[in-house]
């Protein structure tokens, strides 16, 4: 994935904006983040101007590694599809960013817990980005959930 010297892309001959961008690495399984060009912190969620003093920002492939923050359990009913966790991650980069650690029983997860991030699917077939304990073996793009 080559870096861009923006927040701009162009597919096409349309221009596509941060979150588009972002979505569409989604789709072919790459978990993408932005560096501002002027202090070099990374920033996440995706944005048009960088928040640390307005810089542009480049794209660079994340390094997917991290660390639990915050852990909550959401309870659901079996027939809802159960009980998940909630997690607040910091990654190797810097951002913090919220998903959910998968694989694994909810309540196992615990702060400071090793996590790396992948790409899976949900079920409406929405690629996200989610986490998995950092010692399992890396998958791409996986089914849904």
């Amino acid at each position: 994935m080559q870096n861009s010297s923006n927040s701009t892309h162009t597919a096409g001959d349309e221009a596509v904006g941060p979150e588009q961008y972002f979505q569409r690495m989604l789709e072919q399984g790459q978990f993408m983040i932005q560096r501002c060009e002027t202090t070099g912190r990374a920033v996440f969620y995706p944005r048009a101007i960088s928040p640390y003093g307005g810089g542009r920002l480049r794209w660079e492939a994340a390094s997917g590694d991290g660390t639990i923050y915050s852990t909550t359990v959401v309870r659901q009913r079996p027939e809802r599809g159960g009980d998940y966790c909630v997690v607040l991650v910091d990654l190797e980069e810097g951002p913090r960013l919220m998903s959910t650690v998968v694989d694994m029983e909810p309540l196992a997860v615990t702060i400071g817990m090793r996590v790396r991030a992948e790409v899976r699917r949900q079920s409406s077939g929405v690629p996200r980005v989610v986490f998995v304990r950092a010692d399992r073996p890396p998958v791409m793009i996986a089914r849904a959930d």
